[in-house]
């Protein structure tokens, strides 16, 4: 291996002779060290590696340039170390001599571990980030935009009988790896035929009532041998096996003991989709549905800048299990911004990432125009469009009172609490001036309950009812429509970079395939900039373009 640490400031004279001969017009990667010079140097890494040993065999920097242009391609390690040896473009964005052989392709797994143990996973594309930063090319307080899409993880989808299943053929080769002895002391020869084979739909049972023998004889198997591992004489080692907790956390999850007897639990009785393990394989992946898509895996959000005569970078990406929310992300977001300094004056996101708290927070304490479609009231009357909604209520917040579009004056105002734990007020008017009410039917369908409001909190209200009127303006369907910008980038991420399918198992290991994917798009547009590319609008059919002035 040749690619030990070393300055980088030049490039060998016959490597740019080569190079320049081979590609007279430049490529991505030549163009990069030109106009960038070294994008990471090894001493931007020199925490990843402990004092003690000395320096790194290893230019940390040079490997990190390489996973860039690796995902840039999608090679596999294999093919990225060939890529070194082999190719005079490569060579010169790495800086490295002609006749250099490069490394074993095994060190870009250790790279990618010991860049997720010290957290630093995120430094590949900050750091890239930072350069367009001092070369104008990128700038805070601009314009951003963010949305997210769906990431099958890198494992085979299971219903619950296989997950079960598969958990304890897991747990029983790991416990025959590394404790055999012992295993045999606990199982029997049936458990063989039960356990030997993957647990896959064409090989289970076809009857719901052989589902849910099998189901019980499995569960009474785990709890078997959870009970001989947790047995004081066992040795304590064994419950430290990752498989083993695995188990114990799968069982609590799906099954439970009720009189000495296990049982099944049904799908109530099961706890919430952020905590419900659904592979062995990958403890962090989760299943979710969202409209007509369902995936076990991940959600990735990129955000990028959309910025006129500037290239749209992507500033920051954030990996999730599947399970958690966009406007559970917003906030997260902003915060990643705010650390690269990076916060921009307008940020358009969809409506899965706009509440009434991020609107409030946005502007007064980020100073930022969040740009989204607000949720609308969920009341019958805003669904039908007729009849008297929230926005109809004159709210009296001083004297805490609503008035209703008769001038009716409510009675009562109580804070609560709704079923997720944010505050509320509820408002209740008086039954007799409901019930003599000519417009009752407008206002409510109950035959003898008066109207009840449910308020947010006056900042939250405003902040609500304020987004509510801006997005039925000609003015904010104008700046909104730049949104839709952001679904292209997401289709690039998806068809150009493999975004959707992930690499690796686990969320760390996840981030990083994104974070990496992110810097290679990032790469490509800022090679279409450099050669002034303009940035693609939408696709006109070549029959169309025979009619330029026919109205679309």
């Amino acid at each position: 291996m040749t690619l030990h640490p070393r300055s980088l400031s030049s490039i060998p004279e016959m490597t740019a002779s080569v190079a320049r001969t081979s590609f007279p017009k430049g490529n991505p990667y030549m163009k990069m060290r030109d106009e960038l010079g070294v994008l990471y140097e090894d001493t931007d890494f020199i925490t990843l590696f402990r004092a003690d040993c000395g320096q790194s065999a290893l230019s940390p920097g040079q490997l990190a340039l390489i996973s860039v242009m690796q995902f840039a391609e999608g090679l596999t390690d294999r093919q990225a170390a060939e890529a070194v040896r082999s190719r005079i473009d490569w060579k010169y964005a790495l800086g490295l001599e002609i006749t250099d052989s490069g490394f074993d392709y095994s060190v870009l797994s250790e790279w990618r571990s010991r860049l997720i143990a010290a957290g630093r996973e995120s430094q590949l594309l900050d750091q890239m980030l930072a350069h367009f930063i001092d070369r104008g090319w990128l700038k805070a307080r601009g314009k951003a935009r963010t949305d997210s899409t769906h990431v099958i993880g890198a494992i085979r989808k299971m219903n619950r009988l296989e997950c079960v299943g598969e958990t304890l053929r897991h747990a029983l080769n790991q416990l025959a790896t590394v404790a055999d002895e012992w295993l045999l002391t606990v199982v029997d020869r049936d458990w063989s035929e039960r356990y030997s084979i993957r647990f896959e739909q064409y090989r289970l049972p076809k009857s719901e009532t052989e589902k849910q023998r099998l189901l019980l004889t499995i569960g009474c198997d785990g709890h078997h041998l959870l009970s001989a591992l947790y047995d004081p004489l066992s040795p304590e080692w064994l419950r430290q096996l990752k498989a083993v907790e695995i188990l114990r956390c799968v069982w609590i999850q799906q099954y439970g003991v009720s009189e000495g007897k296990v049982y099944w639990r049904e799908a109530d009785d099961l706890p919430p989709h952020k905590q419900l393990i659904t592979s062995p394989y990958d403890t962090e992946a989760r299943n979710r549905t969202k409209r007509d898509t369902n995936w076990t895996g991940y959600a990735v959000h990129l955000t990028e800048t959309c910025d006129r005569d500037l290239p749209h970078l992507i500033t920051n990406v954030e990996t999730t299990p599947a399970s958690i929310g966009d406007v559970e992300m917003t906030q997260v977001i902003h915060q990643s911004l705010a650390d690269k300094h990076l916060l921009p004056q307008e940020h358009l996101v969809d409506t899965a990432y706009v509440d009434a708290q991020h609107l409030l927070t946005s502007e007064t304490q980020l100073g930022i125009d969040l740009v989204g479609r607000v949720p609308s009231d969920s009341s019958w009357q805003e669904k039908a469009q007729q009849g008297f909604d929230l926005s109809c209520f004159t709210i009296d917040w001083e004297h805490q009172q609503a008035i209703c579009p008769q001038g009716h004056i409510s009675k009562s105002w109580h804070q609560r609490s709704d079923n997720y734990g944010n505050p509320t007020i509820q408002v209740r008017f008086r039954r007799p001036d409901c019930a003599a009410c000519p417009v009752r039917s407008q206002c409510t369908h109950s035959p003898a309950s008066a109207r009840v409001l449910t308020l947010r909190p006056q900042l939250l209200y405003e902040a609500l009812a304020k987004g509510r009127a801006r997005q039925h303006t000609e003015d904010f369907k104008q700046r909104y429509a730049l949104r839709a910008g952001v679904e292209s980038s997401l289709s690039q991420g998806i068809r150009v970079f493999g975004l959707r399918e992930a690499r690796y198992i686990g969320l760390a290991k996840t981030r990083l395939q994104h974070i990496m994917t992110a810097a290679a798009m990032n790469l490509s547009r800022m090679w279409a900039f450099w050669r002034n590319i303009p940035i693609g609008l939408t696709r006109v059919s070549r029959f169309s373009a025979l009619f330029p002035d026919a109205s679309s």
